[in-house]
């Protein structure tokens, strides 16, 4: 026969569990009812105290009342935790910001397209190559096929740098494109080659709705063996497909860069521009890479031929999200950015 004291024990260690595993203060409530409440099964013990041989009573007493004391001082414990618990905040807090609560911030468009270009890319095998914005005339002209009297080494077109030292024996300049991360990348890789390359870039020129000194440009290179102007021109429509949809309309002039022959500007037309007014804009210039460029690089133009491409991005997004003025784009204004 099990003995009062046994009793006590066992509803003192299933009380126990019961307090233990509430999980919040309205758990931990109907736990307190039920095992130290005025109809728990201790007080019922307490009740049979007088079926018990009178010598036995003190002792039954205070076992029992033991395992009460016990258990109250659990259930005051547990309360206290779960109260803490209750009032820490839903999501993590900086304590260390000012009193003012500020919304949380977004990608900046231009951050946004250049991000969706290089996802584009990056399906089609590309990976992203970068470079220094302070380059050399070597990298940024020379390699290029870009001769000294060539109108973008004027210095009323291009930000050089003075050097103060003299001790530098090519000049130094803000980079005019991205093309010299084509010319480091072809030095320090044999073929085949497919990168883009995003990045900064900077030209003196005036400031208005479409023009700005700085701006960002995610130029592209493709060598192999084979490579065509239908490799190009399939290229070149599928991502803009994907970037501004597939109702878009593209179309290749000639044109002349020095670092490739031949040489195309690409016009699109969409709906939204037409809305804006216009039929065709200019959004990209490419062509097969020069094989004077491939021959300061090493590479034999008789094995390999190849494609490069160079985009605005501002002018991508600017026709993506219906911006008419570039200079929103630096401005810094919350009006315009927390539309993104």
């Amino acid at each position: 026969m099990v003995s009062f004291s046994e009793q006590v024990e066992s509803l003192r260690k299933a009380a126990e569990e019961a307090l233990k595993g509430a999980s919040d203060l309205a758990a931990l409530e109907q736990a307190r009812v039920t095992w130290l409440g005025g109809n728990s099964q201790f007080n019922a013990l307490l009740r049979q105290l007088g079926t018990l041989p009178k010598e036995e009573r003190p002792i039954a007493g205070k076992v029992v009342n033991q395992a009460k004391s016990a258990l109250t001082e659990l259930l005051e414990s547990r309360k206290d935790d779960l109260e803490r618990k209750a009032a820490l905040p839903k999501e993590l807090s900086d304590f260390t910001l000012p009193g003012r609560r500020m919304r949380f911030g977004s990608i900046h468009p231009l951050t946004q397209v250049t991000n969706d270009i290089i996802r584009i890319f990056r399906k089609l095998g590309f990976v992203v190559a970068n470079g220094p914005e302070i380059e050399d005339e070597y990298h940024c002209f020379d390699a290029l096929n870009t001769p000294a009297d060539h109108p973008a080494r004027d210095s009323q077109d291009t930000f050089f740098i003075a050097d103060l030292t003299e001790t530098k024996a090519k000049k130094q300049l803000l980079r005019t494109h991205t093309s010299s991360v084509q010319i480091r990348v072809m030095e320090k890789q044999e073929p085949p080659v497919r990168i883009i390359v995003p990045g900064r870039v900077y030209r003196r020129d005036t400031v208005d709705a479409t023009h700005n000194p700085t701006f960002h440009q995610i130029e592209g290179l493709y060598v192999d063996k084979g490579v065509t102007v239908g490799d190009l021109k399939g290229t070149v429509e599928f991502v803009l497909k994907e970037l501004l949809g597939n109702e878009v309309k593209i179309r290749f002039r000639p044109h002349y860069f020095s670092y490739t022959e031949p040489s195309y500007e690409i016009d699109f037309s969409t709906s939204m521009l037409r809305k804006m007014g216009k039929e065709w804009l200019e959004i990209a210039g490419c062509g097969m890479v020069h094989p004077g460029v491939f021959e300061k690089m090493g590479y034999d133009p008789e094995i390999w031929t190849g494609w490069a491409f160079g985009f605005g991005i501002e002018r991508i997004a600017m026709m993506r999200y219906g911006i008419n003025d570039i200079r929103l784009f630096y401005e810094n204004d919350l009006r315009f950015l927390n539309q993104f």
